[in-house]
C-alpha cells in the first residue's frame, strides 16, 4: 500500500465515525458532516493533482452533481418508510432501490444527451 491510499483511508474513517457520533447526539450536526461533499472534493483534488486535468475535473464535477441529484431520492423514500412504521430492514432496501433508481436514470441520461467528448 502506498501513502496516498493509506491517506484516503485514514480521511474515510474519520469522517464516517465523526459523523456516526455527532448523529447520536441532538441536533443536526451529525447530518451536517453526513452530508458535506467530502468524498467529492476528496476524488476531484486527487485527479487534479494526478492528471493536471481542469477540464476532466470539471466535467467529472458536473457528473457528481447530476449523480447527487438522482441519489436524493434515497432520503425521502426511507424517511416515509420509517414514518409509515415499515421494519427498518425494508426501509434500507425500498430507499437504496430508489436510490439506485435514479442515480440509474442520471446515468441513462447521460449517457444518451453528453455531447461525446
Amino acid at each position: 500500500m502506498n501513502a496516498q491510499f493509506l491517506l484516503k483511508l485514514a480521511i474515510t474513517v474519520v469522517l464516517v465515525l465523526t459523523a456516526s457520533a455527532l448523529s447520536r447526539r441532538p441536533g443536526v450536526l451529525g447530518a451536517l458532516v453526513a452530508a458535506l461533499p467530502v468524498t467529492s472534493l476528496l476524488a476531484l483534488g486527487w485527479l487534479q493533482v494526478e492528471t493536471g486535468d481542469s477540464q476532466r475535473v470539471a466535467m467529472m464535477s458536473m457528473d457528481i452533481f447530476w449523480f447527487v441529484l438522482g441519489g436524493l431520492l434515497f432520503f425521502p423514500v426511507l424517511s416515509l418508510c420509517l414514518k409509515a412504521g415499515w421494519q427498518p430492514w425494508l426501509c434500507f432496501v425500498a430507499a437504496g432501490i430508489a436510490g439506485f433508481a435514479g442515480m440509474s436514470g442520471v446515468q441513462y441520461l447521460l449517457t444518451q444527451f453528453r455531447a461525446p467528448a
